[in-house]
């Protein structure tokens, strides 16, 4: 199973985390992958300096912009080919 966990603390929840909260979960709908990915919410994960909202998928860290959350997911997530 797959582990993302989104950052919900105050810097990231500026930067949009609900946001990505939000597509994270309907790109788990649409795909209908919950028996495969585990989506999380944590507070402060120590990156505040990121650009975007921290973002581990299986404890690997990322900076995931609210506007790329679709695209991250397909790629780091489902394992899809960049386009």
């Amino acid at each position: 199973m797959t582990e993302i966990t989104v950052c919900i603390g105050s810097s990231c929840h500026l930067k949009g985390s609900y946001n990505v909260m939000q597509t994270f979960q309907q790109m788990i709908e649409e795909c209908s992958a919950h028996d495969r990915v585990e989506l999380k919410a944590a507070f402060c994960m120590k990156t505040c300096h990121n650009q975007g909202v921290s973002v581990t998928v299986d404890g690997r860290p990322y900076s995931v912009l609210p506007e790329q959350a679709r695209a991250f997911f397909r790629t780091a997530v489902l394992g899809e080919k960049a386009q």
